[in-house]
């Protein structure tokens, strides 16, 4: 309890400290306008969003999360349904790919493609080779490249992206047959734009209103399957007014007609 008895700007000044120096937790810090806003306002210190070396290594593991198996349910029943061609859009070095093809059975026919920066791609396209997995995964760095898929499959990626999934949706010639969002950062009552500290960098953030998220994918053609809350998974910006608030959450949209 002692900390919380200092004055506010001491709490506050002693977590801008260890938010500078953070390694291995996910920390957020501030609330700005926009996403620009917060990416201007990003520490100097280290660099800033997932287009730099570092990130393009092992970043994460091939390991599956307890808040994976919602979106890994999806998929599943896709794939029953015929679905054969994923984008994973924010995919890294396709860590999705790997993990869920342990306990799912994947389609022959299957084709995954991971869309991220130029250097994990790159990286990612070694590794595919290493792991004799050309034959289903590619990449890309073109979110456009996801017309047509059958999902489009984003976890814990729109929030990095100053686009939101309207914007993207809205480049597409042919849209998605379903759209599964899993981990995505959201708020029950606003949209709060923040930076997060990802140890290696600094990186924008948008924790996006959930209603407004979703009145997105209705008001470009989508009809809700499933939505659900990413239960375990801690999100807080301190010293943001309904910084306490946010939460990790997911869906299944499926086009409508």
């Amino acid at each position: 309890m002692l900390p919380n008895l200092l004055p506010l700007r001491h709490r506050a000044e002693a977590y801008r400290r260890k938010f500078l120096v953070n390694e291995t937790e996910n920390l957020f810090m501030g609330s700005f306008e926009s996403f620009a806003a917060a990416e201007a306002g990003a520490p100097e210190s280290k660099a800033v969003g997932y287009g730099n070396a570092k990130a393009a290594g092992e970043l994460y593991t091939h390991q599956i999360y307890f808040y994976d198996y919602p979106g890994l349910f999806w998929l599943g029943r896709s794939f029953d349904e015929g679905m054969r061609r994923v984008f994973d859009l924010g995919g890294h070095v396709g860590i999705k790919y790997y993990a869920f093809r342990r306990v799912l059975p994947y389609p022959d026919a299957l084709r995954w493609t991971v869309c991220d920066v130029p250097g994990v791609v790159q990286s990612g396209k070694e590794l595919a080779v290493q792991r004799d997995a050309t034959a289903q995964l590619d990449f890309t760095t073109d979110f456009q490249d996801a017309s047509g898929c059958d999902v489009l499959y984003a976890s814990g990626s729109l929030q990095y992206l100053p686009q939101r999934i309207a914007e993207i949706l809205a480049t597409l010639a042919v849209k998605p047959k379903r759209i599964v969002l899993n981990t995505t950062a959201v708020h029950p009552e606003r949209t709060i734009y923040t930076i997060n500290s990802i140890g290696i960098a600094f990186c924008p953030y948008r924790i996006q209103h959930v209603e407004e998220l979703w009145a997105e994918l209705r008001d470009a053609g989508y009809k809700r399957r499933d939505a659900w809350r990413n239960e375990g998974k801690p999100i807080e910006v301190p010293f943001v007014e309904g910084g306490d608030k946010p939460y990790y959450a997911g869906c299944c949209f499926d086009l409508a007609g």
